[in-house]
Formats: C-alpha cells, sequence, structure tokens
C-alpha cells in the first residue's frame, strides 16, 4: 500500500508538519480529542494512534497525559520522522492499519480522519477492537456527509465521506459499543458547503490548499471553533457538521 501510494501522497508530510501548528482545524480537533479522552478515560495508562501522519494528534495527547505511554504508526515511512521529533516520548513503527499485530495491549486506540483513506475500513476496525483491552476505547474522526464530496476529498486519497448511521453500523458491526457521537466543524458548515461547490482551479493534485489560511481568516474561524468547543465540553451532541467523532468501547 505504502510502495503504491494508496490512501495518501507522501509529499504531503512536508507541508503539514509546517502547517498544523496554528491552524485552526488541527487545533480545534486536538482539543476535542484530548477533552474526549479525559471524559471517558481518566485513567488512561497506553494510547495507540494508527495513521499518526506527522504526531500533531500525539503531541497534544503527550502533553495532556505526560505519564501515558504512547505508540504512533503509519504506513508511510515520510511521515515518521516528523511525528518523533515532535513526540519524542513515544515510540514509532511503520504499519499497515488492516494487519496490527497487536492483542489486547492498549487501554484506548485512535484513528483521526484515517479511515475513509482506506477501502478495506471494516477490516481496520476490526484491528482497532483487537488492538484495545476488553473495556477499553476506540475513538475515531472521519469526514462526514457524501453530499460535501468535492475535489478536495478526490485529492486527499478519500474513498469516501461517511453518513452516522453507514459509520455506527460498521463500528457496532465488528463488536464495538458506541458510547458517544457527535459532528463537529457544525457552526463552519455553510461556508465549508460554499467553499466546495467552487470547481477547482487546476486538476493538479493540491490537497494543501485548505492549509494555506491568512492569519486575519485563520484567527475567525479559530473563534467560532472555540465557540463550538463550549457547546461541545458542555456536554451536548451536534447533528450536523463537516466531521464526526465517535467513542467505541470493546465489551
Amino acid at each position: 500500500m505504502a510502495n503504491e501510494g494508496g490512501g495518501f501522497h507522501e509529499t504531503f508530510f512536508a507541508e503539514l508538519a509546517r502547517r498544523e501548528a496554528g491552524n485552526f482545524w488541527f487545533e480545534a480537533r486536538n482539543a476535542i480529542i484530548v477533552r474526549t479522552l479525559r471524559r471517558f478515560f481518566p485513567q488512561l495508562r497506553s494510547f495507540l494512534e494508527i495513521g499518526c501522519g506527522t504526531g500533531f494528534v500525539l503531541s497534544g495527547i503527550a502533553r495532556a497525559f505526560p505519564d501515558v505511554r504512547l505508540v504512533g504508526t503509519e504506513i508511510f515511512i515520510a511521515g515518521l520522522p516528523f511525528a518523533a521529533a515532535r513526540v519524542p516520548s513515544a515510540s514509532f513503527a511503520q504499519m499497515d492499519a488492516r494487519r496490527l499485530p497487536y492483542a489486547a495491549e492498549f487501554d484506548v486506540v485512535g484513528a483521526f480522519d484515517v479511515i475513509e483513506h482506506i477501502e478495506e475500513d471494516v477490516d481496520v476496525l476490526e484491528n482497532l477492537k483487537r488492538a484495545v483491552k476488553p473495556g477499553g476505547g476506540v475513538i475515531i474522526s472521519v469526514p462526514q456527509h457524501k453530499w460535501l464530496w468535492s475535489d478536495i476529498d478526490k485529492q486527499s486519497f478519500h474513498f469516501r465521506r461517511y453518513e452516522k448511521r453507514e459509520l455506527h453500523e460498521k463500528i457496532e458491526g465488528v463488536g464495538l459499543e458506541i458510547v458517544y457521537s457527535t459532528s463537529f466543524v457544525s457552526l463552519l458548515l455553510p461556508l465549508m458547503f460554499l467553499s466546495r461547490r467552487r470547481k477547482s482551479e487546476s486538476p493538479e493534485l493540491d490537497a494543501g490548499r485548505e492549509l494555506r489560511l491568512g492569519p486575519t481568516l485563520n484567527a475567525s474561524l479559530r473563534a467560532v471553533m472555540g465557540i463550538e468547543s463550549l457547546i461541545l465540553a458542555a456536554g451536548l451532541t451536534l447533528p450536523v457538521g463537516g466531521s464526526r467523532l465517535v467513542v467505541a468501547k470493546r465489551p
């Protein structure tokens, strides 16, 4: 899969590493993930991230849970040096999410905007379940709503955008029990819809163009996501949004 360039493109990692920190969307997602871990897994001692990319999510978890054992895996070796530099306390390995070697080893396993890149998403979910301890958790985020499908999804090597029912059925189908599910990037959904209806000016691969925001726009979008973060922190869930976060537990 890595040699064939399936699911992603190695040249994206350098740009991701430059632009994730400070970007409103990556920062907001990290805050949601950390808050969710604190809420559902306050005794967290070990965490595995599948498709860790440049390690931005793991860096946020490392700051929030400094004593937790962290492991990150990525099919593309090009991302791992960035991840290792960001989170020197974590362990990293090249690994195929469809063929994980772990069995009941971690308290929580996470895959954040990963399974939409893999055609065999159910195989990945089965591997996530197997890797987590009984009573442990699986946290997943994915792009949501098929009507948001655009050239950006194609350029990002997405196989799909999920609907809530489809995702829930696949998660429960592998034997996981859903304990929490919410949309996010909800307040920005109208803007996201309009931006994705525009035709791409170039057919050339440029999945990083959504990351290139001016400071004023980025600050404005961060403020909107801050409001949304307060809504989610109050324990509410949002029915629609550009992304969906699901927490499930292995019985």
